[in-house]
C-alpha cells in the first residue's frame, strides 16, 4: 500500500463577483469556510486604516497562475485600494490539502505609507466547538504541548526576535467531526495567529508577522512582503495526516538539499563533550581517530577555536571575531584540522555564530557600522537589514568554507533580538530592522548556498528556539535542542516533526556533557552497573532523525565504543532510509519531561511503496511493564516478517492482525527499546 499524502483540497477564490473564500475544506466533507459570513482573505494596517480582501473601494487587477515549484500551483490576484496595491499569493500543492498563502503590497501612491501590521491570513471559519494545540517553548523545554478549549480571544505569539522562543509557530485545532486545521507562520521572527470568536460558532483566524513594534514606512514605488503561512487539513485526530502533508511539501517543494545532506551522515560534534576551553587540537584530532575507526562520517568543531590566543578564553566573549584563531589551543590552524579530518575519509564541520557580536570582541569596535542598535545601545549581533552587514558576514562564510576546507557549517545564534535594530542609517527604518534582518539572514543563506552548493547548513539557535519553516527554506537541518535525555529526546521529536520532515530534525543520542549542572544529563558511561539495554535507549532515540554523537570518543570503554560503532552501522544499512524516505506515524501520544504524558513511545515508518516498514519501540521510566502497539496502514491481506533488531528473531503476521490485535511487547525493561523491520 501506498503511504504518501493522497489528501483533496477545495480551495476556491471567488474573483469574478469581488474576491471571496467560496471553498476551503476536505473533499467530500464538511468545509471549514463561512462564505455567509465572508473571509477578510488578509489584512494589511496602513496609515491606521485596514485593507483587506473586502475593503470598500477595492478594485480587482485580475488573477493570473505563475510560475512555481514543480507541481504546484500558484494563484497571484491583484488588488488596488489607493494608495496600495496588493499581490495576494495562494500556492496549492496537489496531492494534499496544504495552501500556502501570503501578500506583497507596494505604495503606488505619490506620498510616504506608514505600515503597521500585515496578517497574511484572515479567514471566517466553522468551527462550533474545538480544541486547540499550540507549544510552548524554551530552553530545554522545547515543545512543551498546551491543549485547550478555543474560547473568546487566544493569541499564539513570539515577541523574543526569533521564531520558537516563548512558543512555536505552529497550530492544530480539532473541531468536533474529527477534522484538523493546522497552520504554520513560516518566519523566523516575531509572528502571531489570533483566534477571535464571532457569531454562531464562527471564529476568525489571523496569521503573519506580529504588530508589536514594528511599521514599515513605503517611500511611492516600494513594497514588502509579508510573512507567508501555511494551511493544511487533516481528517483524523491523530495528526499523523497533517504532519505526513508537512512532510512531502518540504521534501517537494521547500527543503534545499545537497549530497551530503541527503546522506544524513553520522556526524560526531564535540561541544557537550569538550565544551569551549576542554577542546584543543590533539583532542579534536584524536576524536576524529576514533570517529574513523568506528564508521561515523562527520566531525564538527563547535564553539572555542577562536579568538585570541589564550587558553582560558570564553566563547561567548570573542563571537565575530572569526578571523581570529586561538593558537593557544590550536597552534597548527584550522585548515590541517579540515585536512586531518579528509585523510579520515570524514567530513568537517564547523560552527559559527555568524549574527552574533561578542561583548569583548574588536569587530564592534572595528566596523561599528554593522551593530545592530536600538536606541543607541548594542544588541550584541550583526544587522543584517545593512548592506555592509550583510557583507561583512557572507565575507567570513565565504572565507570560513573556503579556507578551512567546510563540508558543513553550524550556524547558531545564542541572543534575543526583541524588536530589533531601529538604527536609521542601515538602510532600514526604524521600525523594520527585525524585518530586514531576516530578510537578509535568507538572502546570505542562499547565497553561500548558490556558491558552495554542496555544503551543509545546519540551523542552530540555542539549541531549538529556531525551529520554522522559514529557515527550513534556506537551511538543510533543524537542531532541535541542547539537552538529550531519552524523554525529552522523544517529547522534542514528537512535536517538531509535525513540522519538520524526520531527516530536517538533527538531534544527537545521549551527549557527554563534561560541564553539566543539569538534573537529567547524568548517565556515566563507565558505571560498571550500565547494561546494554538501557545504552541503546539512550542512543536510539536520537536515530529517529538526523543522527549523531558527543561522546569522549577516545576515553569509553571498549564494549560502549563498540555499541555506539553498532548503532551507526545500523543507522546508516537501515534506519536513515526509512527517516529519509518514509513516511512518519506516531502510533502512541507524546511523551513528556518529568515523568508526564505517554509513557510508551512507538513511531512507525513506512516507505513510500508500502513494502517495507520500520517500528522504533520505547518504554520510557514509569511505563506499564505490557503495551499492544498497533500499527497503520498495512496491507491487511499480506503477510509480513517481523525482523526483532534487538532480540535477533523473526515471526510473521498478517497485516490485518498488526492492525488490529497489534504488537505486545512485555519483555522490554524500563529504560529499553526495540527496533522492528517489518517486510
Amino acid at each position: 500500500m501506498s503511504d504518501v499524502p493522497t489528501a483533496s483540497l477545495d480551495f476556491v477564490l471567488d474573483t469574478d463577483r469581488g474576491l471571496a473564500l467560496r471553498e476551503f475544506g476536505l473533499a467530500g466533507r464538511d468545509g471549514w469556510a463561512d462564505s455567509a459570513a465572508g473571509s477578510d482573505l488578509f489584512g494589511v494596517r496602513a496609515d491606521n486604516r485596514w485593507i483587506t480582501g473586502r475593503s470598500e473601494g477595492i478594485v480587482q487587477r485580475g488573477t493570473e497562475e505563475v510560475p512555481g515549484s514543480p507541481g504546484s500551483v500558484h494563484q497571484v490576484t491583484r488588488l488596488e485600494c489607493a494608495p496600495l496595491a496588493v499581490d495576494l499569493h495562494v500556492v496549492r500543492y496537489p496531492g494534499t490539502a496544504l495552501v500556502e498563502q501570503w501578500v506583497d503590497v507596494r505604495n503606488i501612491g505619490d506620498r510616504p505609507v506608514r505600515i503597521d501590521r500585515v496578517d497574511s491570513v484572515a479567514l471566517t471559519l466553522r468551527v462550533g466547538r474545538g480544541e486547540l494545540l499550540s507549544f510552548d517553548s524554551a530552553w530545554g523545554l522545547e515543545f512543551a504541548p498546551v491543549r485547550r478549549p478555543l474560547a473568546g480571544e487566544i493569541v499564539l505569539e513570539t515577541r523574543a526576535g526569533r521564531s520558537s522562543k516563548g512558543q512555536h509557530p505552529w497550530f492544530a485545532l480539532f473541531r468536533d467531526d474529527g477534522q484538523v486545521l493546522s497552520g504554520s507562520v513560516m518566519w523566523s521572527g516575531n509572528w502571531a495567529v489570533r483566534w477571535e470568536a464571532a457569531e454562531a460558532g464562527r471564529y476568525r483566524l489571523s496569521a503573519g508577522l506580529h504588530d508589536w513594534e514594528f511599521h514599515k514606512e513605503l517611500a511611492p514605488g516600494e513594497g514588502m512582503e509579508g510573512a507567508h503561512v501555511a494551511l493544511v487539513l487533516g481528517e483524523r485526530a491523530d495528526l499523523n495526516d497533517v504532519s505526513a502533508q508537512y512532510a512531502e511539501v518540504g521534501r517537494r517543494h521547500w527543503y534545499p538539499r545537497t549530497h551530503l545532506s541527503d546522506s544524513l551522515p553520522v556526524e560526531w560534534n564535540h561541544w557537550f563533550a569538550y565544551v569551549d576551553k576542554h577542546i584543543d587540537e590533539a583532542v579534536f584530532r584524536a576524536n576524529v581517530d576514533e570517529a574513523a575507526a568506528m564508521g561515523l562520517e562527520v566531525c564538527t568543531l563547535d564553539a572555542g577555536w577562536f579568538g585570541p590566543a589564550d587558553p582560558d578564553t570564553d566563547w561567548k566573549d570573542y563571537r565575530g571575531d572569526w578571523d581570529l584563531i586561538n593558537t593557544a589551543r590550536f597552534p597548527g590552524g584550522l585548515r590541517a584540522l579540515g585536512d586531518h579530518t579528509h585523510q579520515r575519509g570524514l567530513k568537517f564541520g564547523l560552527w559559527c555564530e555568524i549574527e552574533a557580536i561578542g561583548p569583548r570582541a574588536r569587530v564592534a569596535e572595528t566596523r561599528p557600522e554593522i551593530v545592530a542598535r536600538r536606541d543607541g545601545a548594542s544588541l550584541g549581533y550583526v544587522c543584517l537589514g545593512s548592506a555592509a552587514g550583510r557583507r561583512q558576514a557572507l565575507e567570513t562564510l565565504e572565507h570560513l568554507i573556503t579556507d578551512y576546507a567546510c563540508d558543513w557549517v553550524k550556524l547558531d545564534f545564542n541572543l534575543d533580538p526583541g524588536a530589533g535594530c531601529n538604527r536609521t542609517d542601515h538602510g532600514h527604518g526604524a521600525g523594520d530592522g527585525l524585518y530586514e534582518h531576516y530578510r537578509g539572514y535568507y538572502a546570505l543563506l542562499d547565497e553561500v548556498r548558490r556558491r558552495h552548493p554542496q555544503v551543509v547548513l545546519e540551523n542552530c539557535s540555542s539549541g531549538g528556539m529556531r525551529i520554522d519553516l522559514g529557515l527550513a527554506r534556506h537551511t538543510h537541518l533543524a537542531f532541535l535542542s541542547d539537552p538529550d535525555w531519552p524523554e525529552h529526546d522523544l517529547q522534542i521529536f514528537w512535536g517538531a516533526s509535525l513540522m519538520l520532515a524526520p531527516e530536517r530534525c538533527l538531534h544527537w543520542g545521549w551527549c557527554e556533557w563534561v560541564e553539566s549542572d543539569h538534573p537529567h544529563q547524568t548517565l556515566n558511561l563507565h558505571d560498571p552497573n550500565l547494561t546494554r539495554d538501557q545504552l541503546d535507549y539512550y542512543v536510539r532515540n536520537g536515530m529517529l532523525g538526523a543522527f549523531g554523537y558527543s561522546q569522549r570518543l577516545p576515553d569509553l570503554p571498549d564494549w560502549v565504543r563498540q555499541r555506539l560503532a553498532y548503532h551507526a552501522r545500523q543507522y546508516q544499512t537501515l534506519v536513515r532510509r526509512f527517516v529519509r524516505d518514509g513516511v512518519l506515524h506516531r502510533l502512541t501520544g507524546q511523551p513528556q519531561r518529568e515523568g508526564q504524558g505517554e509513557r510508551w513511545a512507538a513511531f512507525q515508518y513506512a516507505l513510500p511503496d508500502g513494502a517495507e516498514h520500520l517500528l522504533a519501540v520505547f518504554r520510557l521510566d514509569g511505563g506499564a511493564p505490557e503495551r499492544a502497539i498497533v500499527l497503520q496502514t498495512l496491507d491487511p491481506n499480506r503477510t509480513y516478517a517481523l525482523d526483532w533488531l534487538t532480540a535477533g528473531t523473526t515471526e510473521h503476521r498478517l497485516g490485518s492482525d498488526l492492525m488490529s490485535t497489534g504488537i505486545r511487547f512485555d519483555r522490554i525493561p524500563a529504560e529499553g527499546s526495540e527496533l522492528l523491520h517489518l517486510r
